[in-house]
């Protein structure tokens, strides 16, 4: 659905995008996640063509954002971090007005209109005026026009942005929703726990380019590093603790590092039966072990590591 290739765009010197290459296939909901000045805005305003790429190509379904962007604003439906509302309108004259501008018919518009507000659970304010809503109500209302001409692709810059976390849970199943129907969904955001479970796939992008794109188990694959967390009831001898340091390395090819005074700390993926050994091993020249489990590495970690450049 949606291919970038070698897209480069500057900003006079600044180089917001480097060479970015990026594929999301039919059907995905695609997380697009960077540090503050990554290039992530850029290249969603380049796919809705609201910006020329320097260089490089970009298509959606196979038709190019800069060849025929008429063409392609047919296929999306873009939804920036701030946009604007109509607060003297009520909600069903809101998308009436936007269905009129895409050309729509006014019985198709009446039966879109509670197609879409049945869809974003607004159909009980349907009469209610657009300044009577609440953040998230206007955020579903602005995803119910984004929905009103039947888009194949629906590009999300921070949909969830100032929502709580009541309203963060709508838009996440209503998002599930829209995907269940066959729609692209490319969602750019920081709330890093929630892309991974509402999203099949994920790039990370910094200074411009990609670090890190592909499936959601792909990512939770480099999760699965994780650390073997040893404590001590007390300190260990030095005699007890370079036996057990020596042993580990030579019959588990673990390297134990201490981390304060009862700490020691081991990077391996995980193997339970490894780890039961080398807690057998710990037990056997007698040291004091009073904890011993694993630390998995969050999303967050995987995102400080992949960005660390």
């Amino acid at each position: 659905m949606i291919e970038c290739k070698k897209l480069v765009k500057r900003y006079g010197k600044t180089l917001a995008l480097d060479g970015l290459d990026l594929n999301v296939g039919d059907g995905e909901v695609h997380g697009f996640v960077g540090p503050n000045g990554a290039g992530k805005t850029t290249a969603i305003r380049i796919l809705a063509t609201l910006l020329r790429p320097t260089s490089g190509e970009a298509f959606v379904d196979g038709v190019s954002v800069t060849g025929d962007p008429q063409g392609v604003r047919r296929l999306i439906g873009y939804m920036p971090d701030f946009f604007g509302v109509y607060d003297d309108l009520k909600a069903w004259e809101y998308l009436d007005f936007y269905a009129g501008c895409m050309g729509i018919g006014a019985k198709e518009r009446r039966r879109r209109i509670d197609e879409v507000l049945d869809l974003t659970a607004l159909s009980d304010k349907r009469e209610a005026y657009v300044d009577s809503l609440s953040r998230g109500m206007k955020q579903r209302l602005c995803l119910a026009h984004l929905m009103m001409h039947d888009p194949k692709l629906l590009i999300l810059d921070e949909p969830a942005s100032g929502m709580d976390p009541r309203a963060r849970s709508e838009m996440r199943e209503i998002l599930g929703d829209i995907s269940a129907m066959g729609k692209t969904v490319l969602i750019s955001s920081h709330i890093l726990p929630e892309l991974a479970q509402m999203c099949t796939s994920i790039s990370i992008l910094e200074k411009g380019k990609l670090t890190f794109s592909g499936s959601v188990q792909a990512l939770e694959n480099k999760m699965n590093a994780s650390q073997l967390v040893i404590r001590f009831a007390c300190e260990p001898s030095e005699a007890q603790a370079r036996a057990a340091i020596e042993k580990l390395k030579e019959e588990l090819d673990m390297v134990a590092v201490r981390d304060g005074l009862t700490c020691w700390r081991i990077d391996t993926q995980e193997n339970v039966m490894q780890d039961g050994e080398a807690l057998r091993l710990l037990m056997a020249v007698g040291l004091p072990v009073c904890d011993f489990h694993r630390e998995r590495a969050t999303l967050e970690d995987v995102f400080m590591e992949v960005t660390k450049g």
